[in-house]
């Protein structure tokens, strides 16, 4: 038998046959192989029976469930006509874990003595409304990064997944027992809490949630605005992916931790608040995240066809994932909210974080329009303003981290009873006072960004960090941060935002002369001042 009649689903994950879960075979493979599925699957909707009660809700962004079949591939879960589905079993558990005791007995069965009690209830699942699901794209990529951002240069590559985007899902439920009303409202409210965790795979990362939460949210949401560089497809299309928030945050997280402990603990408590396997562990995690782009345009860059994305206002959730006491909850916001603050006052989300938007700070970068987009930014929006850090003077920024340092170590060492490390980890962006030091100065007004031009010129005669370790490359993550932070002060009593900016550079120093320059040039000048 000629193995190219074969369809790629069906086929072997090996070079020559068909592979799908890696660049650059996945180009071909991973398009063919979500056609062949589209094409040869059944254009006839499953309906539940009467019998079967069903409520439909909405996935705001992606939803993928994993089948197992392959190991290094993510494919879904598909029915016997080709129709993807959300399992009956996998509804169960997640209901399950929204019952209490009693709830759980009865709609779930469970153990007592020797004895197995089944439960009233039978969970059928969940389908795409309509055919919809057929039209979107249905390749999706995954892309680790947090060794190559974070820890060490290692090479990193992109996965490939499949998974449905914005899907409307039906749901079914029946009894064996006629029930009133009144009881499937409670139990359809217990399902709707478990969706409220997200359902599916990934669902930390964003994928798998409704559009807004009530039951789980850590502390109310936050309210964003941003603009920059939008991630590609396999295809090339341009996406904005809220994933890229877990990211960041957990990236932070990491860095945070290991400026106060080693590599070990600090992979340990990351992967305790997002999830992941550590040695013969794995974490659920215990937060998730849920980012709803409630005005969003997105359009092409001239030069190069970069996709750029324009959010003009998002809805940022931090989730509980999982029962938590009231303590550890007050532990875990404290934490985020820091968090959060330290990821907007230091950097941004998503591609080319490092970096200021060039087309705000400095436009005339692009006169020629022969130069490619660099950079973002991002804003609280008036709604969550309160989340800014005051700046009268630079010195409350230093009051910022070193409290947030000190609040580190007690969460390690008071919360998680970790031991804390005084030299801290040795990866190049670990957060500890020894090895990263923060430059700032005050800005003026909107365009006044001192340091863009460094980064492209001779900061000084005879002297350049262009291309150099501390800025990084093509392939080489430097050693640099640049924001210009919104400038809001405390005047009696109320925040009120300035004209200006504060500038900020936050650098990760190696050996190297070209940085030792540098260091020697901001800490004589008069320009910017040494805030950590």
């Amino acid at each position: 038998m000629n193995y190219n009649n074969v369809p790629r689903m069906f086929r072997a994950q090996m070079e020559g046959r068909c592979q799908i879960q890696r660049l650059p075979t996945a180009r071909q493979d991973a398009y063919e192989w979500a056609e062949q599925w589209i094409s040869g699957a059944s254009y006839d909707i499953p309906e539940f029976h009467d019998s079967i009660q069903r409520k439909t809700y909405r996935i705001n962004w992606r939803f993928v469930t994993n089948s197992g079949q392959d190991e290094g591939v993510i494919r879904p879960v598909i029915g016997a006509k080709g129709y993807p589905y959300y399992p009956g079993a996998s509804m169960k558990g997640a209901f399950l874990r929204k019952c209490t005791s009693e709830q759980a007995m009865k709609y779930c069965g469970g153990q007592i003595g020797n004895e197995t009690k089944p439960g009233i209830l039978r969970f059928h699942g969940g389908y795409p409304q309509d055919s919809t699901w057929k039209d979107k794209q249905l390749v999706d990529i995954v892309h680790p990064q947090q060794e190559f951002q974070v820890e060490k240069q290692i090479i990193h590559s992109a996965f490939v997944q499949f998974s449905l985007y914005q899907p409307t899902l039906v749901f079914g439920i029946s009894s064996n027992q006629k029930l009133d009303e009144t009881e499937w409202e409670e139990i359809w409210q217990i399902w709707k809490q478990a969706l409220g965790e997200g359902i599916g795979s990934r669902v930390s990362t964003g994928y798998g949630h409704l559009k807004s939460h009530k039951e789980n949210l850590l502390f109310p949401p936050i309210f964003l605005k941003g603009q920059g560089l939008a991630p590609k497809l396999i295809n090339e299309t341009g996406e904005f992916r809220p994933n890229m928030f877990k990211a960041a945050f957990r990236g932070h997280t990491l860095r945070l931790f290991a400026g106060v402990t080693n590599e070990a603990i600090a992979q340990k408590l990351t992967k305790k608040l997002w999830g992941g396997f550590n040695g013969q562990s794995s974490y659920v995690g215990k937060l998730g995240i849920s980012f709803n782009a409630l005005e969003l345009e997105m359009d092409t860059f001239q030069y190069l066809d970069l996709p750029l994305y324009d959010l003009r206002e998002g809805k940022l959730e931090i989730l509980c994932l999982g029962k938590m006491e009231e303590k550890e909850r007050g532990n875990l916001k404290i934490l985020m909210l820091n968090i959060v603050k330290f990821s907007l006052l230091l950097g941004g989300f998503g591609k080319s974080w490092r970096r200021i938007d060039h087309r705000l700070f400095y436009p005339d970068y692009f006169r020629y329009n022969n130069k490619p987009m660099i950079g973002c930014h991002w804003e609280f929006i008036k709604s969550s303003k309160k989340s800014y850090i005051p700046i009268n003077n630079l010195s409350d920024v230093t009051i910022f981290l070193d409290s947030l340092y000190s609040k580190l170590k007690t969460y390690v060492e008071k919360v998680e009873k970790e031991k804390l490390v005084e030299q801290g980890s040795d990866w190049r962006e670990a957060w500890h006072p020894e090895k990263v030091k923060v430059f700032g100065r005050i800005s003026d007004n909107y365009q006044d960004s001192e340091a863009v031009y460094w980064f492209h010129q001779e900061y000084q005669r005879g002297k350049t960090i262009k291309n150099s370790a501390l800025t990084g490359n093509m392939g080489n993550v430097g050693r640099i941060w640049h924001r210009m932070y919104p400038h809001y002060i405390l005047e009696n009593k109320q925040l009120k935002k300035t004209r200006g900016f504060v500038e900020m550079l936050t650098i990760f120093p190696d050996d190297s002369e070209t940085t030792k320059d540098f260091l020697d040039y901001l800490e004589s000048s008069r320009k910017f001042e040494k805030i950590w």
